[in-house]
């Protein structure tokens, strides 16, 4: 059995010194001369600056960052095991396949941050000491192996990520992309988990007690033995139809589709207009692409799908469920989205500017009320779009068109507008 040994003040780095190896390092990344990899294990780097540093590869092993700025940082492969990272500013920074397994994330922000296969697992640092026996290595003795509690992983993706056995009680995952994830053994108590993504994870042995999982989608993911008392599960999405079965439509969808092509190639004089009203779309027919122009959907699930460059023009589509679809170059000139959800989903280069009707009549896109919290909307067109009262928290806007656009009561916490567009647009 391991041997617990008495606290060690670890060395400490002036900025000047960090800022050095700094340097150097991101001469080794460029392959220069003079460079030199970032080995920083075992340091206290607490407080330090190194937002937005490239330390891809570097190795941090049992150092001390709390409170450091890691904002905007490139810390892809690198070595941060055991690391002390307590309210660690992190947010927007990039983790993939970063080794953070026995790390302290208390209270660190870590919103919007990158975490894909990222390994989060338990685990503790151990050394021989001169008679072959094992010490215990832990920075402070009261830090225990992956801690998240309270800290802010609002809007990150942890695709893939490896959490097994992990403390994340209290945590903030809302609106976080967690699909494939290892979360076997997890404690997430009186975590917050609205709206977040989960589908495909392994939820085995977890503990959900008290977790906030309104409007959060639990498609195909394992549940074997996993805890949710006192769980809120409101508007939770599951392996059930989140609404009307398509298999209870009068015609296989696939046919309807047709005929909703009929329709709109006819103007009206053959076929038949679709109508899916609160129908659960998330696995039904092929829709990519798709004549879906006037179709009637309101409230329909169209959740996670593939609508690449799909035409939705003058289609009803109010209160409809879109959230992580992709949705790029689709067209929704004129289309009534009022009041509904695009969370997360991928709408760069997407068409929402009025359909022109006749010469004299132009029909505008509306998104009063709609959600579209970490939407992305780059380049998009939304001259004269209505976004009243929308929600467009984390948000990127860069390169859209917004010419006439009313953002009158719109919330843009930590969106990226385009330059000149503010809130209080209209």
């Amino acid at each position: 059995m391991p041997k617990q040994t008495d606290q060690r003040p670890l060395e400490r780095l002036t900025q000047a010194e960090l800022d050095e190896v700094l340097r150097r390092h991101e001469l080794y990344r460029r392959a220069r001369h003079g460079g030199a990899r970032a080995v920083l294990s075992f340091f206290d780097l607490s407080g330090l600056n190194l937002a937005g540093k490239d330390l891809t590869d570097a190795d941090l092993a049992g150092s001390i960052l709390s409170h450091a700025n890691l904002e905007g940082c490139t810390l892809d492969r690198a070595n941060l095991f055991a690391c002390d990272l307590r309210e660690a500013r992190m947010k927007g920074s990039s983790l993939v396949r970063t080794d953070l397994r026995g790390a302290c994330l208390r209270a660190a922000d870590l919103s919007g941050a990158a975490l894909l296969d990222a390994d989060l697992r338990e685990g503790t640092l151990a050394e021989k000491d001169k008679l072959g026996e094992l010490h215990i290595k832990n920075i402070e003795t009261e830090l225990g192996p992956s801690e998240m509690q309270k800290a802010d992983f609002r809007g990150a993706n942890l695709t893939g990520a490896r959490l097994v056995g992990a403390l994340a009680g209290s945590a903030d995952f809302s609106d976080a992309v967690m699909k494939r994830c290892k979360m076997t053994r997890v404690d997430l108590r009186n975590a917050n988990l609205e709206g977040a993504d989960l589908e495909g994870s392994d939820l085995s042995g977890a503990n959900l007690e008290g977790a906030n999982l309104k409007d959060a989608n639990l498609a195909g993911t394992t549940q074997n033995l996993t805890e949710f008392k006192g769980a809120d599960l409101t508007g939770v999405l599951s392996d059930k139809p989140a609404g009307r079965d398509p298999n209870t439509l009068e015609a296989p969808l696939d046919e309807l589709l047709d005929m909703h092509a009929a329709w709109v190639a006819s103007t009206g004089q053959s076929g038949r207009m679709l109508d899916v009203t609160d129908v659960d779309l998330r696995s039904a027919g092929a829709l990519e692409g798709a004549v879906l122009t006037a179709i009637k959907a309101e409230g329909a699930c169209f959740y996670g799908r593939d609508l690449t460059g799909t035409q939705f023009q003058a289609a009803h589509l109010r209160e409809a469920d879109f959230r992580a679809c992709v949705l790029k170059g689709a067209d929704f000139r004129g289309t009534d989205l009022r009041g509904a959800r695009l969370d997360k989903a991928d709408l760069s280069g997407a068409r929402l500017s009025p359909l022109v009707v006749t010469k004299d009549r132009k029909l505008p896109a509306q998104l009063a009320r709609a959600s579209l919290k970490h939407a992305v909307l780059r380049d998009a067109d939304l001259r004269g779009i209505d976004l009243t009262g929308a929600d467009l928290t984390g948000a990127d806007l860069r390169g859209a068109q917004m010419d006439g656009a009313g953002l009158t009561g719109a919330v843009t916490t930590g969106a990226l507008l385009p330059h000149g567009v503010t809130a209080k647009a209209s």
